[in-house]
């Protein structure tokens, strides 16, 4: 299995990657305001690429349920220099974790190659033209809402299916609309419109998600799903049950884990795949 971004074409046969998540936001639900700022930014980047992240995700909005939107123009601000200032020193994937085409395409221009869309390139009209032209990665992620109302009701008749079924649509879609095959991956969008039941459902049928030979990509660090298994609201409680669940899903398939702990997250990977594959 490979994944074509703009700059490089990864190899998944065999080994997965680690995703670190860079919130520059002043209000992301675990670490807002943690990263904001280029210089704050760029030692948390470094720190995650020393301790094994492979791709390092640059956000500026944060999609926490209830959180407010920002402006282009903000969140251009937010980004575009920390991608820039990221990119001269490291040679390594950067991804832009957006909906709008306009910071998508700020954040390639400052040298990203990855889009990371949890809207699943349907909140802007323009985002599927600018990925199919910059040929970049494509992350494309289930969300049932929108993450200000996401929350509210979530409801499905059959989860894993109604999940898979718009993976299948995206993915004809997208490319019907020029955006190559081989760059795009999925993300099943854990916490985003679901309830515990589903989020657990998802986890447990990975392999019913695979869809056209795409990788899966999962986002499951310190979220809320896990406090409400543990019955704990501390997020610290929530971070060693994350390696666990990255050690089972590579097992399951997941390629592409996306998480705040890198260090553990790497090492439970590589643990598994020596298991799976040998060292």
């Amino acid at each position: 299995m490979w994944w074509k971004t703009s700059r490089s074409r990864i190899d998944l046969s065999r080994r997965g990657m680690i995703m670190g998540i860079l919130n520059v936001t002043p209000d992301s639900f675990s670490d807002g305001g943690d990263h904001a700022g280029t210089t704050a930014a760029l030692e948390h980047a470094r720190r995650m690429i020393a301790e094994g992240a492979a791709i390092i995700d640059v956000g500026g909005e944060s999609t926490r349920p209830g959180a407010a939107e920002v402006g282009v123009a903000e969140e251009i601000a937010r980004t575009a220099a920390v991608i820039a200032a990221l990119r001269a020193e490291w040679n390594g994937c950067i991804s832009i974790d957006t909906s709008k085409a306009a910071v998508a395409a700020a954040a390639l221009d400052a040298g990203a190659e990855v889009v990371n869309d949890v809207s699943g390139l349907r909140a802007d009209p323009a985002m599927a033209a600018l990925c199919a032209a910059r040929g970049c990665g494509v992350v494309v992620m289930h969300m049932q809402g929108d993450p200000r109302t996401m929350q509210a009701a979530p409801h499905y008749d059959d989860v894993v299916a109604e999940v898979r079924a718009f993976f299948e649509e995206r993915l004809a879609t997208l490319v019907g609309l020029g955006v190559a095959a081989e760059t795009i991956c999925f993300d099943p969008g854990i916490g985003f419109g679901k309830k515990l039941e589903h989020n657990l459902e998802l986890l447990r049928s990975l392999a019913e998600l695979q869809t056209g030979g795409r990788p899966l990509l999962l986002g499951v660090s310190r979220k809320s799903f896990i406090g409400k298994v543990l019955g704990s609201a501390d997020l610290a409680d929530r971070a060693w049950p994350t390696v666990a669940i990255t050690a089972w899903t590579r097992e399951a398939g997941a390629m592409i884990h996306r998480v705040h702990e890198v260090r553990p997250n790497a090492e439970a990977l590589r643990m598994t795949e020596a298991i799976l594959h040998g060292v």
